[in-house]
């Protein structure tokens, strides 16, 4: 069980990829599918067995480096915090690959692309299931290589191949600080396996690296890392461009894989963390700047993906800011219920796609809800859970990182309040902004695009209602286990809250107001959104020609990309053309192909002394010969 939940992808995607031309495309997709329900199942099973059960356990399959005094064991940590997102992922990617063998249907290469989607699911899962920060390495890695695979799967466009350069090289950025982290990790505890450095905290709480302690290093380290798979504000300029990939591929990103490792690696440290007070500061401050960051640019953008990408950015920034207040536990929740939500989003927004003929600008759209009622529903349901309205999921675990930011009682926990509940509403606008101008309104795609919309088939509508459905019972559900009453229970102590940390049990004493106020906050929001685009429809482009300035700062998203192409890859550019045309052509080239052409003047020079008459070798040696008796009488 605890190694099929994670070795079944593996094999779907070994099966696809390498005997997909054999077995042919659909054989290769139902493979793919049959083996991620096994892992579901699987995972499920270990769910019930670890978390609601209480059987932590450690799966040892070999001996995987043993090098000096660094000896790594690939084993498989089975506690709650990984049981968590094992069952979570596989049960959101075998929905997400029922999707594609739709949504995918009429693609050249269907057997590649399960290939790579199962590859992603796999390496996630050998991520969350890592017993040492090697292993967690690991699959670290691999979901950034599936992420390029995916990403640029159609190859074909310049847009995806530079989307997919984008994020790998973004998060490269990242994973250097995460491998220093690593290194600092075992120069201060001599071990990388999770036990021994846990064990190890107090003993090593005040060691210094450098002048500074080590534990806020290696938190600092640690979550810069986690900005990049995360897409925290600085490394987050991949994320909205990943939307060049398949949109199942977007929902397997920003719902249960690639983006959620870093919140995962931040709360698999707690340990350290709870001894790292500024850099825990710092890992709330952060998250809060992004969740409000995120949520301003989603507010304006065009592209249905790219609107739901913001999102994630934003929903990521609470689930950090949640963390970085000590709530580990809140923050996995909400993890956990925005996994839901967000996948539920994406795919009601592929299927939107599938019906306006891979349209995806909002302004394109507009009165298609009668047309495609099921999508248009499940819209409204995963719109209702992101905004927090009761008693969606996100009610739950959303206004529950509010509510803990409120109870840390702290400078930067006030300011991810106010930054919690600004986004908060922010994020009803933009959900509900979106839903007007896709389904309501007049049509405003061509003539022809519109006798075309159709509901999507069962094989892609059946995965939208089981999301539908998490997306409105999974927060009532889990709750009371995640941060409820079963809560110490639930965890067993595989997420650490220090002494000092008291925030899950001050959460739950805040002012009455406080819980209230984000869903008036949200409805607030919602109201906007139908005043601006349903009651006075001219509303948004008069504020757009008054507010021009404002808001093609946030069109133009803050201006990152711009900014970060001045800053680094102009720069770059020239360098490497310095180096090309003189290090490379001149110097490198220059020295050695200068040689050779002196080589063969020379050569030819001395060719041309070779004329094949007798009177001129005489005249030639009459020459050397004067030469020679001069030199003698000389030295005489």
């Amino acid at each position: 069980m605890f190694v099929g939940a994670i070795f079944f992808p593996l094999l779907g995607a070994t099966i696809s990829g390498f005997l997909g031309r054999w077995i042919g495309d659909r054989a290769a997709q139902w493979v793919s599918v049959t083996c991620m329900v096994l892992a579901a199942l699987c995972g499920i099973l270990a769910f019930l067995e670890v978390a609601l059960g209480g059987h932590h356990t450690v799966v040892p399959l070999v001996t995987w480096m043993d090098v000096g005094g660094l000896e790594v064991s690939w084993a498989l940590r089975y506690d709650t915090l990984s049981v968590v997102m094992v069952a979570m992922v596989t049960f959101i990617s075998t929905l997400i690959h029922l999707y594609s063998v739709g949504y995918m249907s009429h693609d050249a290469t269907p057997a590649r692309f399960f290939a790579y989607l199962s590859l992603f699911t796999f390496m996630m899962l050998m991520l969350v299931t890592a017993d040492n920060l090697a292993q967690l390495f690991f699959g670290w890695e691999g979901v950034g290589l599936a992420s390029y695979l995916l990403i640029g799967y159609w190859y074909d466009r310049d847009s995806a191949n530079r989307a997919a350069m984008k994020a790998f090289i973004v998060n490269r950025v990242g994973d250097v600080c995460f491998m220093l982290g690593l290194a600092l990790v075992f120069y201060v505890f001599g071990s990388i396996e999770f036990e021994t450095i846990f064990a190890a905290i107090p003993q090593h709480a005040e060691d210094r690296f450098g002048g500074v302690r080590a534990m806020e290093l290696i938190g600092f380290l640690l979550f810069l890392g986690a900005c990049g798979k995360s897409a925290q504000l600085g490394l987050h300029t991949w994320l909205p461009d990943a939307m060049e990939g398949p949109t199942p591929v977007s929902a397997l990103i920003h719902a249960a894989t690639m983006v959620t490792a870093g919140v995962f690696l931040v709360c698999r440290m707690s340990p350290i963390f709870e001894v790292a007070p500024t850099a825990l500061g710092f890992v709330c401050f952060l998250g809060a700047t992004t969740a409000l960051f995120a949520a301003t640019i989603g507010c304006v953008q065009n592209d249905i993906k790219r609107v739901i990408a913001y999102s994630t950015c934003s929903q990521l920034g609470y689930m950090f800011f949640a963390a970085g207040v000590g709530a580990y536990q809140v923050a996995m929740f909400h993890l956990f219920t925005h996994a839901f939500f967000k996948a539920l989003l994406f795919l009601a927004a592929g299927s939107v796609i599938h019906a306006m003929s891979d349209e995806q600008d909002i302004r394109r759209m507009g009165g298609i809800w009668k047309k495609i009622p099921i999508t248009y529903a499940v819209f409204w349901i995963g719109s209702l859970a992101l905004a927090g309205v009761p008693f969606f999921a996100g009610y739950y675990s959303k206004d529950a990182i509010i509510e803990a930011a409120f109870a840390a009682h702290s400078g930067v926990g006030t300011y991810a309040f106010l930054c919690g509940i600004l986004a908060a509403f922010l994020t009803a606008f933009y959900s509900w902004r979106l839903i007007l101008l896709t389904f309501h309104g007049e049509p405003r795609a061509d003539h022809h695009t519109m006798e075309h919309v159709h509901e999507s088939p069962w094989v892609m509508l059946i995965p939208l209602l089981v999301l539908a459905t998490g997306a409105i019972v999974t927060g009532a559900i889990f709750a009371p286990l995640f941060i409820g009453e079963h809560e110490h229970g639930f965890w067993r102590g595989a997420i650490v809250n220090g002494p000092h940390n008291h925030v899950l049990h001050a959460m739950h004493e805040v002012p009455s107001w406080v819980p209230v106020l984000p869903t008036i906050i949200g409805l607030s929001g919602i109201a906007l959104a139908f005043l601006m685009y349903v009651f006075v429809p001219s509303l948004p482009h008069r504020l757009a020609e008054r507010f021009h300035g404002p808001y093609h700062f946030l069109l133009n998203k803050w201006y990152f990309d711009e900014l970060y192409d001045r800053i680094f890859v102009q720069p770059a550019q020239r360098l490497a053309t310095v180096l090309w045309k003189t290090g490379d052509a001149k110097i490198i080239d220059g020295l050695p192909n200068g040689a050779a052409r002196l080589a063969a003047g020379v050569s030819r020079g001395a060719v041309g002394l070779q004329t094949g008459r007798v009177a001129n070798y005489a005249f030639a040696m009459i020459i050397g010969l004067v030469v020679l008796v001069t030199l003698f009488l000389f030295r005489a």
